[in-house]
């Protein structure tokens, strides 16, 4: 129960730093000395977001959505 409400609290803080509220109006200063620091963040929270789905995906995925693994791989076998 602990884990899941750890998940819960990562992906409901990294929900909050979606809105971006503070960035809006401001084009400057620029990142990189080209890049508007609104786009900045957006890309940097894009790379948290897939770092946080890969974790998602490795470590809370459940285990009995999954078929077992049976045979060689590659053995033309479908698993419903």
């Amino acid at each position: 129960m602990t884990s899941r409400l750890g998940w819960f609290i990562v992906i409901a803080a990294v929900y909050l730093l979606h809105q971006d509220l503070w960035l809006w109006r401001q084009a400057r200063p620029l990142a990189f000395g080209f890049l508007p620091a609104g786009l900045a963040y957006h890309g940097a929270y894009c790379v948290l977001v897939a770092v946080l789905m890969w974790a998602l995906t490795r470590y809370a995925w459940p285990s009995h959505l999954e078929p077992p693994a049976t045979g060689a791989a590659g053995d033309g076998e479908r698993h419903p």
